[in-house]
């Protein structure tokens, strides 16, 4: 099942995010640029706003923004589960910070929050509508569940990784396609694999305490890939994953690379690139094959005692 693009959605491609097969991170022509951060002049009005390091980087524009959303909690919750009566006033859990919607002045809480309004340009409509499907989404798809799932090691033990941190303290995951050549194993049950991998997104996200560090480095590796990896069950798990993660995990991402790409899929990233923001192509690069192309350009981002040996590091690794 293929999810029909919203105005941010990527234009084409998966987001390779969540996809198998390397869909980059495509904005559409319309989608907003990344603007660099004007945090709030000494003098204004923000004594009273709980802070912590990543607050204090909110622009003028992004505590407006918040603070009209924020008004809109105790509604957006309400709309969001009209079944429970007591939705607009009860604390809700999202990534591990507890968001009260009627006492909702707390600095991790307003990170959280404004990843949304990030995502939707700041316009507090907009964010609203996608932090209500994203709130009906978890429930629907039960991500609480899938993450005390047992999924079988001996199919996805290999495909993810999370390994040490980069030199500003973001995790690193590591997403590993051609680790497990059985694809009918791995992909013959596309849902299964979609529990797999929003597990996996949430393991790496729970590394994140939205103090200091709100974002992750991800490191995607196609060695082993093949055209014959490419089954109709492949690319639909490409196109849900990329839907989801694009729609229900916003401004996650804070580098990411591609390394051993084989030669045949190269051509996705200069195709798309006309079509890329320069603020999300500055996040993403790709790397040539073996330990010391790749090294050459990851340690200006992961240190060498952090990454590991088959990616050009002096670490143990994986």
């Amino acid at each position: 099942m293929t999810m029909s693009p919203t105005n941010n959605t990527p234009a084409t491609a998966p987001d390779s995010d969540g996809a198998p097969f390397p869909g980059l991170h495509v904005v559409a022509p319309n989608a907003p640029l990344e603007t660099a951060a004007t945090p709030l002049s000494i003098g204004e009005d923000i004594d009273v706003e709980p802070q912590n390091e990543l607050t204090k980087k909110f622009t003028s524009a992004e505590w407006s923004a918040l603070q009209t959303f924020r008004s809109r909690l105790p509604a957006t919750f309400s709309e969001a589960f009209p079944d429970n009566p007591d939705a607009g006033s009860n604390p809700y859990t999202l990534w591990g910070v507890t968001i009260n919607p009627t006492k909702s002045k707390d600095a991790r809480v307003s990170v959280v929050l404004m990843k949304f309004l990030r995502a939707r340009n700041l316009n507090p409509d907009e964010t609203k509508d996608m932090f209500i499907s994203t709130l009906r989404w978890r429930q629907s798809f039960d991500v609480e569940g899938a993450t005390k799932e047992q999924f079988p090691e001996d199919v996805f033990g290999k495909l993810g990784k999370i390994y040490g941190k980069d030199k500003h303290g973001h995790p690193v995951s590591y997403n590993l396609y051609g680790a497990n050549k059985d694809i009918k194993a791995v992909f013959g049950d596309v849902q299964r694999f979609l529990r797999w991998r929003v597990a996996f997104m949430e393991q790496t996200i729970a590394l994140l305490d939205f103090e200091t560090v709100d974002q992750v480095v991800q490191i995607h590796d196609y060695e082993g890939v093949s055209l014959s990896s490419r089954t109709e069950n492949s690319k639909n798990a490409a196109s849900e994953a990329s839907s989801i993660f694009q729609s229900h995990y916003p401004e996650f991402l804070a580098r990411k690379f591609f390394v051993n790409v084989p030669s045949f899929l190269t051509w996705i990233f200069w195709f798309f690139k006309p079509f890329i923001s320069a603020a999300t192509l500055s996040k993403m690069t790709v790397v040539g094959t073996g330990p010391r192309a790749i090294g050459s350009v990851l340690v200006s981002t992961i240190p060498e005692d952090e990454l590991p040996k088959r990616y050009g590091g002096i670490a143990e690794g994986f």
